[in-house]
């Protein structure tokens, strides 16, 4: 709504980010809350509860700072709720949880092909059907009087009490979706998922207004809009389209979290063929807030770096680090010190791969340093499967991580390599629902490639990687 501020709430898998942003697009205040894992009888799930208890708060606390006029929920693309009236029927499951392997092989054999889905068969939860049938079998009764929502989509439905599905949420390797068609897939429309899919929206619709429960917690101005909201890629991918460099250019966009997701936009959206993509090396089709494919790939990025180097993954981006980092790396290509894929098997380029050090570095700078290499060799890999050409915007926490951008713009001289900047990319995205025109807060930065010939490094790392993967 023109003239009052808007709140992003965007639940990821790691982190829950609540930000208030002005009407001009400023970033007003921003609070940041590491999730929990919740056990059940039967599995481990996602904490409704502790993020809503949260969120109150903070709403509450933002509501003295500026008169709220909506709110858009961001979410990771692998939740999803099952609600009965006005209550949830059963606990999200949380997407790592494993799947009994019985459960899995009868998962298996239903599920439809890549060829219609652009979805891969994932580990544990990762496809949403998945959950949903595991979660069926656990109690028939789900299959009956009630709605399913994706995650961003439950807590735009918390918030306004209106349920909705929406695109870019279905279309993220749920086994759902039919991202060419448009349309359920085969497998949701066999089991009735489709008729239980809540109806679809836009990811920029009004849903409702913040409900009365919600504006008595929290203080909320009572005419509060709820926007449907969208899958947390789709908002930085819709981010990167605000800069003239990226906009309607032939690009990929590399978000980088917990998950590194390469996400390719064409220039003509009818060429997409998903028969070009391997769906044994963790590439999916997409889907955009206006229902177009987009050929991606992925891996656990921020998941990988945090195994390597404990759980303070800003060990490799924190700007006073870098010139350290950036010293430390003749020594580490020098000893041809390498991580191998992949620490987080089963996804990835390289999803087969038990991976681990080759000639480890000592020294806290020569480890960060050959990390931040290793990141950097992983999404080269990725851009190769989308087939990236000419421009690549990274952004996203990585994005300031010196050796990580620099050597990724040396592996890839075909490209022009941009980092953004700003630290609240799938919030501007999630903005520039509600406005189109808003620029962004700063501008890109074009990267300058290391000065370092990566080509042989590159050789040998892509070739013990195949070793691996052949013998695994």
């Amino acid at each position: 709504m023109r003239g009052r501020a808007t709140i992003v709430l965007d639940v990821g898998k790691t982190l829950a980010k609540l930000s208030l942003w002005s009407p001009d697009g400023a970033l007003i205040e921003r609070r940041v809350r590491p999730n929990e894992r919740v056990r059940t009888a039967d599995y481990m799930a996602l904490d409704t509860a502790g993020i809503e208890l949260w969120a109150t708060e903070v709403l509450r606390y933002f509501g003295t700072l500026a008169d709220v006029g909506a709110i858009i929920p961001v979410g990771h693309g692998a939740g999803v709720a099952i609600i009965r009236d006005d209550r949830l029927a059963c606990p999200p499951i949380d997407y790592e949880e494993a799947m009994p392997a019985p459960l899995r092989a009868a998962y298996h054999a239903e599920r439809g092909a890549f060829a219609e889905t652009g979805s891969p068969c994932l580990p544990d939860g990762l496809n949403l059907g998945a959950q949903l049938y595991r979660l069926e079998h656990l109690d028939p009764s789900l299959a009956h009087g009630t709605r399913i929502l994706p995650w961003a989509q439950y807590w735009s439905w918390r918030l306004s009490g209106v349920a909705a599905s929406e695109v870019t949420s279905l279309g993220c390797h749920s086994d759902l979706w039919n991202p060419i068609a448009g349309t359920p897939s085969q497998l949701a429309e066999r089991r009735g998922w489709a008729n239980r899919l809540a109806p679809l929206h836009r990811a920029g619709d009004i849903l409702g207004r913040l409900t009365p429960a919600w504006t008595a917690t929290t203080g909320l101005p009572t005419d509060t809009e709820v926007h449907c909201g969208l899958h947390d890629s789709n908002a930085a991918l819709l981010a990167a389209r605000g800069f003239a460099e990226i906009a309607e250019h032939e690009s990929t966009v590399l978000s980088t979290g917990t998950w590194f997701v390469a996400m390719r936009s064409p220039k003509d959206a009818a060429s997409v063929d998903i028969g070009r993509l391997d769906e044994g090396r963790d590439c999916l089709i997409n889907v955009d807030a206006f229902g177009k494919p987009i050929p991606s790939a992925r891996f656990m990025g921020g998941r990988e770096i945090e195994t390597l180097i404990g759980l303070d993954t800003r060990r490799i981006d924190i700007a006073p680090d870098q010139p350290a980092l950036l010293a430390a790396l003749p020594d580490v290509l020098a000893a041809g010190a390498m991580v191998l894929p992949s620490l987080a098997p089963g996804f990835g380029p390289f999803p087969r791969g038990r991976g681990g050090w080759l000639a480890e570095p000592t020294g806290s700078e020569r480890r960060r340093a050959a990390v931040s290499l290793y990141a950097a060799l992983l999404a080269d890999a990725a851009l190769d499967l989308v087939g990236t050409q000419e421009r690549l915007l990274i952004e996203g926490r990585f994005a300031e991580g010196q050796v990580f951008v620099r050597a990724l713009a040396a592996l890839r001289p075909d490209l022009r390599v941009y980092v953004g900047k700003a630290h609240n990319d799938v919030s501007y995205g999630a903005l520039r629902l509600l406005d189109a025109a808003l620029p962004p807060v700063e501008p890109l930065e074009l990267v300058q490639p290391l000065d370092a010939d990566l080509a042989a490094y590159r050789a040998r790392w892509r070739r013990e990687s195949e070793r691996m993967e052949t013998a695994a």
